[in-house]
């Protein structure tokens, strides 16, 4: 057993899909949450500026002495997968959302057909194409860069019949429900915030596959298998760091998890 604290960071409010996914599956884990909020979006950063900003991320959870460190985070999840950027730390667990989400998505679709919105940076490096190929080379797989998508999170505009984000989210998803997808990997830990609205927009039958969920659950099943589980039995801590307004990110934390109760909240620096 091992009460060190779970280590999550995101560009933004995002990953707090995560973080709500992490509490409801594990609950007696102290989690330390990293939202940038100071250099939001990633997605449109070179993949030199995202892997700078990540390893800044990643050394500021570090000094938590966390067991894991899970980026919650698309677009620094797709430079993962070329960049090596836990070579100089002192974490050996960690996850970027990539292979749990595409694991979920080839078991979720019935038609083969499986669609991928994500940051431009996402999109552009072909991550989650190539991932579902080395599963499951017969499916075809779309994608579609979002950009507003993460802007509309991180300023509040995530209600289901909000006239702005359903116009974005309607171009968007236009090519996606031409093509006939019966899955669709939201594939930026912004994306589940807007969940409704994307649904309204592809339809009941189209399979919504959070990136936020399925890494959670990836660590409750990596912790669990490798004893490395929280053995308290009181319920877990949750710390919050930004590095721009905690204003701000304290009115999104309300909204995306509800409540701001027993949770500690606090600006920060990485650099």
């Amino acid at each position: 057993m091992n009460n060190a604290a779970i280590g999550v960071f995101d560009s933004g409010v995002g990953g707090l899909s995560c973080v709500k996914e992490l509490t409801a599956l594990m609950p007696h884990e102290d989690i330390i949450y990293l939202g940038d909020t100071a250099r939001v979006p990633y997605g449109t950063k070179s993949v030199d500026t995202i892997a700078r900003y990540a390893k800044e991320d990643i050394a500021f959870l570090e000094k938590f002495n966390v067991k894991m460190i899970l980026i919650a985070c698309g677009t620094v999840s797709s430079v993962l997968m070329s960049r090596p950027l836990f070579e100089d730390s002192t974490v050996s667990e960690y996850s970027g959302v990539i292979y749990p989400t595409v694991a979920a998505a080839c078991a979720a679709t019935r038609n083969d057909r499986i669609g991928v919105i994500g940051t431009p940076a996402t999109v552009r490096s072909g991550c989650y194409g190539r991932a579902i190929r080395e599963l499951r080379s017969d499916i075809r797989v779309f994608s579609k860069a979002c950009p507003m998508f993460v802007p509309l999170v991180e300023n509040g505009y995530t209600d289901r019949d909000d006239p702005v984000a359903k116009l974005i989210a309607e171009e968007y998803l236009e090519g996606m429900k031409r093509e006939g997808v019966d899955t669709l990997i939201l594939g930026c830990t912004h994306y589940p915030h807007l969940e409704g609205v994307i649904s309204s927009v592809m339809g009941s039958d189209v399979r919504l596959i959070s990136s936020g969920a399925e890494i959670a659950k990836y660590a409750e099943r990596t912790l669990v298998s490798s004893g490395n589980a929280a053995e308290r039995t009181e319920k877990g801590t949750l710390e919050l760091y930004c590095t721009d307004s905690e204003e701000l990110f304290s009115e999104n934390v309300e909204t995306f998890l509800g409540h701001k109760d027993m949770i500690k909240i606090s600006r920060c620096s990485v650099k």
